[in-house]
């Protein structure tokens, strides 16, 4: 059913915006949510954290004419409950026909799809290259980006299309000029915001290794190029080659080959202070190779990221600190409240970054969760091969990301 076919619930409900209950849980208040989709999509992906009690109970078991009783034991009646859904509309009706017994209750505005639109930046403090660093951490998916700014100018890496008008803001806000949009790889489990930014006249730059992918927007690279003719500007969009640089104010972020996730995937040395690691290296994991060649493909593609990791990526400075894209729950934040770690701690905690070759690539290769929801049709839309709109958009990437090798944490105990 659609949020405007459920009908109008007798007793008042009161809403909460998403920003508030995340504001709830951060500060440590015990919340009780009642999720009210499909049991499918409840194990895929729901709200948790230490101080959150979580409840499904689907949402058609309160259209029937008598509501079971025992539908409804689990959920308390001598607390607040907020009661959620996809988008606001089944939420709304369940609150309704508990308060209607009694309950109280509430209901999340907007649903799943308002938590998915939460996008908070964090500033990396550890960070001591020129100029100063955001994390951009999206909740509901785990998805990061950064953006670095000085002297006016800023670039951000990894940015979502979702959000393209909040970058613009956020740099007014800070008074810059948005000068790059750099994406580290082919994305699975979100759509780039490279090509729209571009659009909308910053220069967005694309890892020339992955327009061998089919990347339908990128000019073809000349082999024969050096390294310092080798950045085309093809419809608008810039690639860039192992070793290229681009400036932002007095800061330098060279650009550093790192295949093993996917062919293309690189990563961007933000001013010799953070590597900014796409999908191939977590604070918690490493990447997981069967997202481009599948599971035929992936024991050579786990072999690339094993030298990439020990040859690109492990030979930088012990304090350099490592910056994915993503995080997972199994993630332990820093102080600072970014997703970031010096690669000499990841080294001590994580035993994958220390083994020969052959462990490592069964180590990787022994766990890996299932692959992202509509990862082939956002891999699409991201080389495209395909076009959908803002909304279909934002609906294909709902969801976790699951681009990590590992279930649960390969750092630590």
């Amino acid at each position: 059913m659609n949020a405007e076919d459920f009908p109008t619930p007798d007793a008042d409900v009161e809403s909460v915006t998403p920003e508030t209950l995340k504001s709830r849980i951060d500060d440590g208040e015990s919340v009780t949510i009642l999720d009210a989709r499909m049991s499918g999509d409840y194990e895929e992906w729901h709200i948790d954290g230490e101080n959150v009690e979580s409840i499904n109970v689907p949402y058609f078991h309160f259209l029937e004419d008598e509501l079971d009783a025992d539908i409804i034991a689990d959920v308390p009646d001598d607390r607040e409950v907020t009661v959620l859904c996809a988008k606001g509309g089944a939420s709304e009706y369940v609150a309704g026909t508990l308060a209607d017994r009694g309950y109280d209750v509430h209901h999340l505005e907007d649903g799943m799809n308002g938590w998915a639109r939460i996008y908070e930046t964090v500033e990396v403090t550890d960070y001591v290259g020129a100029g100063t660093l955001l994390q951009y951490q999206r909740l509901s998916s785990g998805c990061l980006g950064y953006l670095v700014y000085d002297d006016g100018e800023a670039a951000i890496i990894d940015p979502l299309r979702a959000f393209a008008d909040r970058y613009f803001d956020d740099a007014d806000e800070l008074g810059v000029d948005l000068k790059y949009a750099l994406d580290t790889h082919i994305h699975a489990d979100h759509i780039s915001g490279v090509r729209g930014l571009d659009a909308a006249g910053v220069e967005g730059v694309i890892p020339a290794a992955a327009v061998d992918r089919g990347v339908t927007y990128a000019a073809e690279q000349s082999s024969a190029s050096p390294v310092s003719q080798a950045r085309q500007d093809a419809d608008g969009l810039t690639t860039a080659e192992d070793g290229d640089t681009f400036e932002v104010g007095d800061v330098t972020i060279e650009t550093v080959a790192t295949p093993g996730h996917t062919t293309g995937m690189t990563s961007y040395l933000v001013d010799d202070s953070l590597l900014a690691t796409g999908d191939g290296l977590f604070i918690e994991s490493v990447a997981r190779p069967d997202l481009e060649e599948g599971d035929e493909g992936a024991p050579d593609a786990a072999r690339m990221l094993y030298e990439s990791l020990q040859e690109r990526v492990l030979t930088l400075p012990d304090d350099t600190l490592i910056g994915g894209a993503h995080f997972s729950d199994a993630a332990e934040p820093a102080n600072d409240g970014t997703y970031t770690a010096p690669i000499g701690q990841l080294v001590e905690e994580m035993d994958a970054l220390t083994m020969d070759e052959d462990d490592f690539v069964e180590t990787i290769l022994a766990d890996m969760p299932p692959r992202p929801a509509n990862y082939e049709n956002i891999i699409a839309t991201n080389l495209g091969q395909n076009t959908v709109d803002d909304e279909e958009a934002f609906t294909l990437e709902l969801g976790p990301n699951n681009c990590a090798a590992s279930q649960e944490s390969l750092a630590g105990d």
